[in-house]
């Protein structure tokens, strides 16, 4: 059955970005080290990229992390989501924002929609039996996980404090979320930690 899997890496003082982070400098200055698993993990740390890959049917984004990929710095043939060459089979993309632009680099795979609810309607009906994973950036993360449409957390821990960046999670009172521990898979280069959110009944 399909899950909204909100899905990201961030450092030990939760942050997904260092600070600086643009388009032309997309995870921050010493941000890249949050996906040092990505490039440069062991066997375990690829099947936990290759497992979500498999099992992504529909990706939800915000606008500024669009603005990165679809950049000429961005996605490339060689590089997409996934860390996948874009050759491969590559799940549709709902882009959070209030201005969809006139074209994009990248083709005809992202869809633009002004609210978190119609981004998660839309990409479950395209999604069928696989997940829809949110992969950032971290406001949206948390819209997600406040508004309570999210079914699991998925957080790569990387092994690196950046001090200052962009925030998963907001420095100002939200909604609590209640979760449980389901999967930890311990790599020198992150800690894997999926939960299930609890909800309220």
């Amino acid at each position: 059955m399909s899950q909204v899997v909100v899905d990201i890496s961030v450092s030990l003082d939760g942050y997904i970005t260092g600070p600086n982070a643009g388009v032309d400098n997309g995870l921050g200055d010493g941000g890249m080290a949050l996906h040092d698993w990505v490039f440069h993990g062991n066997d375990a740390d690829k099947a936990v990229l290759d497992n979500s890959f498999e099992a992504t049917g529909a990706v939800i984004q915000g606008r500024k992390l669009f603005d990165v990929i679809d950049a000429p710095g961005g996605w490339s043939d060689e590089m997409g989501y996934g860390a996948k060459p874009t050759g491969e089979v590559n799940p549709p993309i709902f882009v959070l924002t209030h201005s969809a632009p006139e074209k994009t680099r990248l083709g005809d795979r992202f869809h633009f929609v002004s609210s978190v609810e119609d981004a998660v309607e839309q990409a479950r009906a395209v999604a069928g039996s696989k997940d829809v994973v949110v992969m950032g950036g971290g406001q949206v993360c948390h819209q997600v996980l406040a508004a309570g449409l999210a079914d699991v957390l998925r957080l790569h821990m990387a092994t690196v404090v950046l001090g200052d960046g962009d925030r998963l999670f907001p420095a100002v009172a939200a909604p609590a979320v209640g979760l449980e521990l389901v999967e930890s898979v311990s790599t020198p280069t992150a800690q894997h930690l999926t939960y299930r959110v609890v909800k309220e009944k």
